[in-house]
């Protein structure tokens, strides 16, 4: 047969208490009960582990080697449930989450922050990557889940809809396209654009929403912070999203948003399919979704009215 702990516990039981009736009692269990479960020890091992008198209870010299490794056993396991349950209470435990850099330097840690303060003992490992090496970390299962776009391959993966992050011009104050509350995608193709590398969701997304449209690129650069230096310097406009704008909002650059239909980036949680994430994760992860009725606040550029960008 298997020990359980349950045999584990009466066995210490009675090697400390010597006696049956006490030994039972602290194991809450009636004498007939915990005497079998002793008598199963002892048939499971196929000898006697116990000298039994009338008055007296000892370990048999086999008894006390069984002793010591019962008593490993025990606090082990109770390590292990302690440990557990300190994982069910959330305050232990660690969550790896991939995140797009753009929501990861920006929306991300507030929230991080937030999720921190409230559950010290979880340790947090956020990883800034793009889209496909986002995706390939929670494929590979490198992280929990993801905050990032969706690619044509997501086999092997679910996504939850975070939110439509919605396109916006930036360029300098003195730019004639400033000067107007909204532009047009038609305006902006006009003029040379400051664009991000193919292999980001936000290239992936504009040259989507673009594809029939003749463009004017001028250079392609691989970070957002870059992007803003050049539309500083005057060398052309950039179109972005909502969540990216905390590069743009600095004196001298404005920030329109599109009028009519605008193009979007759809954002997902997107996390492995058929597997369930720990408990930690699962806290976060619904600390994000729960964000997504806020998320539209962000879209709100200085100086623009939410009117003027749902036009």
């Amino acid at each position: 047969m298997n020990l359980s702990a349950r045999h584990l516990r009466a066995f210490v039981a009675l090697a400390e208490e010597k006696h049956f009736t006490r030994a039972a009692q602290r194991c809450h269990l009636t004498q007939p009960a915990f005497s079998a479960l002793i008598r199963a020890i002892e048939d499971a091992a196929g000898m006697r582990l116990f000298d039994r008198t009338t008055r007296h209870v000892e370990l048999t010299a086999e008894g006390r080697i069984l002793e010591a490794s019962a008593r490993r056993l025990l606090a082990d396991f109770d390590l292990v449930m302690e440990d557990l349950r300190d994982h069910a209470a959330r305050r232990r435990g660690r969550v790896a989450v991939a995140a797009l850099p753009s929501l990861a330097a920006g929306w991300l840690p507030p929230i991080l922050a937030d999720f921190h303060r409230a559950y010290p003992g979880i340790a947090l490992t956020l990883r800034d990557a793009l889209l496909d090496a986002c995706l390939d970390m929670v494929r590979n299962g490198e992280v929990d889940f993801a905050v990032a776009a969706r690619r044509a391959d997501m086999s092997d993966l679910d996504s939850e809809f975070l939110h439509a992050d919605r396109f916006h011009l930036v360029c300098r104050d003195d730019h004639p396209l400033a000067a107007q509350p909204a532009v047009t995608l038609a305006q902006v193709v006009k003029w040379p654009l400051i664009q991000l590398a193919p292999n980001s969701s936000v290239r992936q997304h504009l040259d989507a929403a673009l594809a029939r449209r003749k463009l004017r690129p001028l250079v392609e650069v691989e970070h957002l912070a870059t992007v803003t230096g050049l539309v500083a310097a005057g060398m052309g406009v950039s179109i972005v999203p909502a969540m990216t704008l905390f590069h743009f909002r600095r004196p001298g650059l404005a920030i329109r948003p599109l009028a009519g239909k605008a193009p979007t980036r759809s954002l997902y949680l997107v996390k492995r399919a058929g597997r369930t994430l720990p408990l930690a994760a699962q806290t976060l992860y619904g600390a994000l979704l729960a964000q997504r009725e806020h998320i539209a606040a962000i879209e709100a550029a200085p100086g623009v009215s939410r009117r003027s960008m749902d036009d």
